[in-house]
C-alpha cells in the first residue's frame, strides 16, 4: 500500500501528527505545497545552521525549534500567499521582524514566493536562540 500523503489544512498547511525531532519536521516539509517546500528546506537548513543541536519538533501542524525541549523561539506555517515565520520573542530582535501580533512579544516575518533575506533570517535565528524561549 502506498505512504498517504499528508491532508494540507486551509492556506496548504499540511497536517502532521505532532511529534519530537528531526522527523516530524522533515515529513512537514516534504509535504509543503509547491514553492514552500524548497523554502522550508532552506529555512530548516538556516536554523539548523544557525543554531547548532536545535531541537525541533511539530506542534499544531507547525515545525518549532528550541535550545531545549519543550521550549520553543521560533516556529513556521504555511498561509495561502506566503509562509509566516513567529520569532516568540520578536519585539526583543534588532531590527524587529515586520509583522506585529495580537500577543505582546510575537513579531512575524511574512515569505511570499521569490527571493527572502536569507542573510537577516539567519541574525535573527541567532539572536532569537539566544533569549528565553516559550514553554509549550
Amino acid at each position: 500500500m502506498a505512504e498517504q500523503k499528508p491532508k494540507l489544512l486551509s492556506g496548504g498547511n499540511p497536517q502532521i501528527p505532532k511529534g519530537y525531532g528531526e522527523a516530524p519536521v522533515r515529513a512537514y516539509i516534504a509535504a509543503m505545497p509547491g514553492w514552500k517546500q524548497a523554502v522550508g528546506e532552506k529555512l530548516d537548513a538556516i536554523i539548523a545552521r544557525s543554531v547548532p543541536g536545535v531541537k525541533k519538533a511539530v506542534k499544531w501542524n507547525s515545525p518549532f525549534y528550541g535550545v531545549e525541549e519543550g521550549v520553543w523561539f521560533l516556529s513556521f506555517h504555511c498561509m495561502t500567499k506566503y509562509i509566516k515565520v513567529g520569532f516568540f520573542r520578536g519585539t526583543r530582535l534588532e531590527p524587529m521582524p515586520p509583522v506585529g501580533s495580537k500577543h505582546p512579544e510575537m513579531r512575524y516575518l511574512h515569505i511570499p514566493e521569490g527571493a527572502f533575506d536569507e542573510e537577516q533570517f539567519a541574525d535573527w535565528v541567532r539572536q532569537a536562540s539566544r533569549l528565553p524561549g516559550e514553554k509549550m
